[in-house]
Parts: structure tokens; sequence; C-alpha cells
């Protein structure tokens, strides 16, 4: 007889979670910031959360989302190259970081393909951030204002203002990105 496979997607667990706690897609979206839709399309493993929907999660269910795996994730993670990429709409990253239940700063490399627009819900999330352009160069928009930054160029700003990234350049952008959540 054939052991049953107890492993979930991230997708699966989020919703599991909602569900425990009897919260509603409707609920969590006024909650996150983030239409019903986008959280569907993400427990319904359709997505990539951006880091801005993972952090809003964290903060909402009051833990860390980012250890929230089980076993056989885990050791798939393990067996996994260090530049696994995550890819979401507009970008793709890579956590420099390792999460955990006190630890507040996070670090991405953070990879935008030329020429590409920000795709999606402008990202927020309780907090600040750093942006340093490690390579290209970057269009940001933080609330009402926008900048252009290349090579060397950097940005620290409070991240629960709605921001959204794009590489209007004609090379692949690289950032890395340093995020304080209390």
């Amino acid at each position: 007889m054939k052991k049953k496979s107890t492993w979930k997607s991230f997708g699966q667990r989020i919703k599991a979670i909602r569900q425990e706690r009897g919260i509603s897609l409707e609920d969590l979206a006024l909650e996150t910031g983030y239409s019903g839709d986008t959280l569907a399309r993400v427990e319904n493993d359709e997505v990539v959360p951006p880091v801005a929907l993972v952090l809003q999660l964290g903060h909402t269910f009051k833990m860390d989302i980012e250890e929230v795996e089980d076993e056989a994730e885990k050791k798939a993670t393990k067996k996994r190259a260090k530049s696994h990429k995550k890819r979401v709409d507009s970008y793709a990253y890579i956590s420099l970081t390792k999460p955990g239940p006190h630890k507040h700063l996070r670090a991405y490399l953070v990879t935008i393909e030329a020429k590409t627009e920000h795709k999606g819900a402008e990202y927020h999330h309780e907090g600040e951030e750093f942006v340093y352009v490690l390579k290209g160069g970057l269009s940001i928009q933080v609330g009402e204002n926008a900048m252009n930054l290349q090579e060397g160029g950097s940005l620290h700003f409070n991240s629960a203002l709605h921001h959204r990234l794009s590489n209007p350049t004609d090379e692949t952008t690289e950032l890395l990105v340093v995020i304080f959540v209390p």
C-alpha cells in the first residue's frame, strides 16, 4: 500500500490557515490590501506571490509565512540550488536571508528583465524598504512620487506606502532589496 503524501503547496497551506482561522477571502483581501481574485490565484497555485504579499499575509496571520513549510518541502528546499528564483509577474527574486520568527530583516536579490512594466497590484507592507541598483536601471514609484535610479543608486522608504518597480532600460536590472518588518 502506497503512503499518501502530506506535502502541500504554499497556496494550499495559506488556504488551510485562512480556513482554520475562519477568515473569508473577502476579509483577507480587506486585511492585506490585495484583491480576493489575487489571493484566490495564490491559494490555487496559479501565481507565485510577490514578497510584499507574503509579508502582508504574515502580518495578518501574525506568523512568519516564509517558515510555513512541512517536512517534505524542507527536504525539497534543501535539494534545490541556491540560485533557484521565484518568478512573479514583473520580476524574479532569490531570498538572501533565512526567515525566522524573531528576524525582522529580509534581503532579496531581485531581477527585472529589460523593458518590463510593473504588472498587477502595487506592493505595500508594514515596515521599511531599501533598494540598491546593482546593475541596470530602475523606475520606482512610491506613493505619488516617481524616480529613476541607475547603477549604484539607492532609495530608502516607508514600505507601507504603495510602491511599484519597473525596468525601462534595454538591459536586465539587478537589485538588492532589504526589507525591515517590525
